[in-house]
């Protein structure tokens, strides 16, 4: 992880394979380094017995668009069983197919505008359990609609990279962190660990989990920006790794921040990650915070993700 800098331009825009201290970002966008894919052997399906999990993770419109047809289909479902069973329904002209589903719409949705009233045993026995199916599906989705809309979500924003001062001793490994939201989140606190695979007992591949120190991993608030720091020490993994062996072991590092929205009083959990591509060294970050005429502070997020060349490493 560390290493002396290049003592020629040329040598700066070409960084060495090595370390992972002597890269830099001279190119103009980063690409993330592709990962071997993994397939899951051996868990079957599980799509109806977490059906709640599906609905509370899934996205809005992929929601909204399956809702979308099982009210479809179930209504129609329904109106092709009033059709079947010759069901006498008042003001549905010869079981017309389309009034029929009409007919299931206001009695699944129990808005039974009166217009359309079902006549005999039949008809009253297949309106019944409609209107039973109805009453359960409309408080599950009331349910599953309020539990999306209630969940804590934390608008924590990440650095999109993490940059290695070389100007301490011993380097120290920076990203920012910023709140995204108007209020505090409270009571902080925050991991840093290096993710590795590797190869265990028996020769089985392992996922291991190393702990980065960092030198303030708790805060009373989080409530603009702050940034985590890790000194590369002698205790430090990192100092002990080069680039190389990064790669491969598929190492990350992964920052996990907690803590509990001062608005909500709800726990709030966010994580990121990086991967060696995105951990520049002999960069720092550019300020965020400047001060007009009259005393008032700026915070300029859109420069959350800026960093500069420190100027010992300019040649």
């Amino acid at each position: 992880m560390t290493g002396d800098p290049a003592e020629k331009a040329e040598q700066d825009k070409v960084p060495p394979p090595g370390a992972l201290g002597l890269l830099t970002d001279s190119a103009d966008g980063l690409q993330d380094r592709a990962r071997a894919s993994v397939t899951r052997v051996g868990i079957g399906s599980n799509f109806w017995t977490d059906l709640y999990h599906h609905a509370l993770t899934t996205s809005w419109p992929r929601f909204m668009g399956w809702s979308t047809i099982a009210y479809f289909v179930i209504n129609l479902a329904f109106a092709l069983l009033y059709r079947l069973c010759n069901a006498r329904i008042n003001n549905a002209a010869d079981l017309d197919l389309l009034s029929l589903f009409f007919f299931s719409v206001q009695t699944l949705s129990t808005v039974g505008y009166g217009v359309m009233a079902p006549t005999g045993h039949m008809a009253n026995a297949l309106v019944s359990i409609e209107a039973l199916l109805g009453m359960m599906i409309n408080a599950l989705s009331t349910g599953v609609v309020f539990a999306r809309f209630s969940r804590p979500r934390a608008q924590i924003v990440f650095s999109k990279a993490a940059v290695i001062s070389k100007r301490a001793a011993p380097p120290v490994l920076c990203l920012r962190i910023a709140n995204a939201r108007k209020s505090a989140v409270l009571a902080v606190d925050a991991e840093l660990s290096l993710s590795q695979f590797v190869i265990g007992e028996g020769g089985y591949p392992t996922r291991i989990f190393t702990p980065l120190k960092l030198l303030q991993s708790r805060m009373p608030e989080l409530r603009f920006i702050e940034t985590l720091a890790h000194p590369i020490d002698s205790n430090s993994p990192l100092a002990l790794l080069n680039r190389e062996q990064l790669d491969a072991t598929y190492a990350q590092i992964l920052v996990t921040v907690r803590g509990t929205d001062e608005a909500t009083g709800q726990a709030v959990l966010s994580q990121h990650a990086y991967e060696p591509a995105r951990i520049l060294a002999g960069r720092r970050f550019v300020d965020m915070v400047s001060q007009d005429s009259q005393g008032n502070y700026l915070i300029d997020y859109r420069r959350l993700h800026v960093h500069e060349r420190e100027p010992a490493f300019d040649s």
